[in-house]
């Protein structure tokens, strides 16, 4: 069985993984630290969950003990495709680096440039960004990457579906062309396998679980529904939401719910509050501070409900998460496996909810054929209440169970005769002159009050 101690990472580097309570890399760790010590480009492929992370911190901080920084040059770039992963990231190397001299950066939007600036005039060894930032920096003069001796690219496949795709290509072609690579996705698109095509030279692939696969340690359950009305389905999957927290109750230590629109990522936060849940929402419209506060609340264990939308879903190492919650299917199945790899990380154990409406089948399909398995279907946990509003089933019930109109009797004591009520239908209006004339064409949704016969005293 391999250990930290047998993969030649500096001793110091060693020494902070052991006070990590660290002793066994992981797959992706096994194969991918040693090429990345000897200098070679390393493609690795991996789920999320799986510690890609130390993968390239550890070679990348035992390659860089020897060599100084210099003033706006940086020496190793690590790019991450949002600002919450490239924070990790530093985190990371914050942990495994203390008992070096090394220096980093951060340069992530939300944050000002002159504090950032201060920073690469210093000179850092690490420099971690997000794609936007760093060619803003490059673009003002405050940055050169003639320097860099290691690039890496972090979760490719999510910069793929953000767009960042022509600024990473622009990146790998303003640093020099005698790099060390080191690329990372949970999936190989194939642009993503062109750009590897492109800027590694002869990379070790190392591939420890098949492309988008789940976790076998996350417990999986979908609960399928009709809207009693299109313009209800929300309102609906809320209600299931609070049903399912409910139904697993102490054991839903914390969750992260997760949305496919920002709208609805506050919409679903303000109504769990209102049902006294603890619940704040994160997505890429707060700003930067709010985010962080968030995140490290939800850490914490002071915010027990983080509402998201998929800025969160890749790559953010918050291990003890014990629920996840897909309140939308996801438009890319891919995002499926990322979001749901939020829960049973690191080996312990995790359940993964859904809720689908007959609108999402189509995305349903789609992930479950990526994932090569299907979701196991679980009860509604709403019941139908016999309380249901004028909308729907309740309505339909009532119209088909009204009981049969009766006559209204006259005040006064005299008895109404069959000729008089003859009279009062030929005095009515429509004058039909039939015996409890009713008007028709409205079906089983014609009021209660049109259907109802009033008889009148013959004068």
């Amino acid at each position: 069985m391999t250990k930290f101690s047998d993969l030649e990472l500096d001793p110091k580097v060693l020494k902070a993984v052991d006070e990590a309570g660290y002793t066994q890399p992981t797959p992706i760790q096994e194969g991918a630290i040693p090429p990345a010590l000897k200098g070679q480009d390393v493609l690795g492929i991996a789920q999320t969950g799986t510690g890609k992370t130390a993968s390239f911190t550890l070679p990348m901080i035992t390659l860089l003990a020897k060599g100084r920084a210099r003033a706006r040059m940086p020496r190793s770039l690590v790019l991450a495709p949002t600002r919450e992963l490239a924070a990790q990231v530093a985190e990371n190397f914050d942990t495994y680096a203390k008992h070096t001299k090394l220096t980093k950066a951060l340069l992530i939007g939300g944050v000002s440039f002159g504090e950032q600036d201060k920073l690469i005039d210093r000179g850092v060894d690490v420099l971690i960004a997000t794609p936007g930032r760093l060619l803003d920096h490059f673009e003002r003069g405050k940055l050169l990457l003639t320097g860099v001796q290691i690039m890496v690219v972090d979760e490719a496949d999510r910069m793929l579906d953000m767009g960042f795709i022509p600024d990473i290509e622009r990146i790998f072609q303003l640093t020099p062309f005698t790099r060390q690579t080191l690329f990372f996705s949970a999936t190989m698109a194939s642009e993503i396998e062109r750009i590897t095509n492109t800027f590694l030279s002869s990379p070790a692939k190392i591939e420890v679980a098949r492309a988008a696969t789940t976790s076998e340690t996350i417990e999986q359950a979908l609960v399928q529904f009709k809207p009693k009305r299109k313009d209800r389905t929300a309102t609906e999957k809320r209600a299931i939401l609070r049903a399912l927290i409910e139904q697993e109750g102490e054991a839903c230590t914390n969750a992260i719910i997760f949305c496919n629109r920002k709208v609805d990522v506050d919409v679903v936060a303000k109504s769990m509050k209102k049902h006294g849940l603890d619940a704040e929402p994160i997505h890429g419209d707060l700003d930067q501070s709010h985010r962080t506060r968030t995140l490290d609340g939800f850490r914490g264990g002071t915010i027990r409900f983080l509402v998201a939308s998929d800025v969160a879903a890749r790559g953010l190492d918050i291990p003890n998460v014990s629920h996840v919650f897909n309140f939308d299917v996801p438009s890319h199945s891919e995002d499926y496996v990322h979001r749901i790899g939020r829960t049973g990380r690191a080996g312990r154990s995790g359940k993964a909810f859904m809720i689908a409406a007959p609108a999402d089948d189509k995305n349903l399909s789609a992930i479950e054929n990526l994932v090569k398995q299907e979701i196991p279907r679980i009860e509604n946990p709403v019941k139908p209440s016999a309380k249901e509003d004028d909308t729907g089933e309740a309505r339909t019930r009532r119209s088909r169970e009204k009981p049969e109109s009766k006559p209204v009797k006259s005040d006064t004591a005299e008895a109404e005769t069959p000729k008089a009520r003859s009279n009062s239908g030929r005095r009515g209006r429509g004058g039909s002159g039939r015996d409890d004339a009713r008007v028709v064409g409205f079906h089983d949704h014609v009021p209660d009050f049109i259907t109802r016969s009033f008889i009148r005293k013959a004068s």
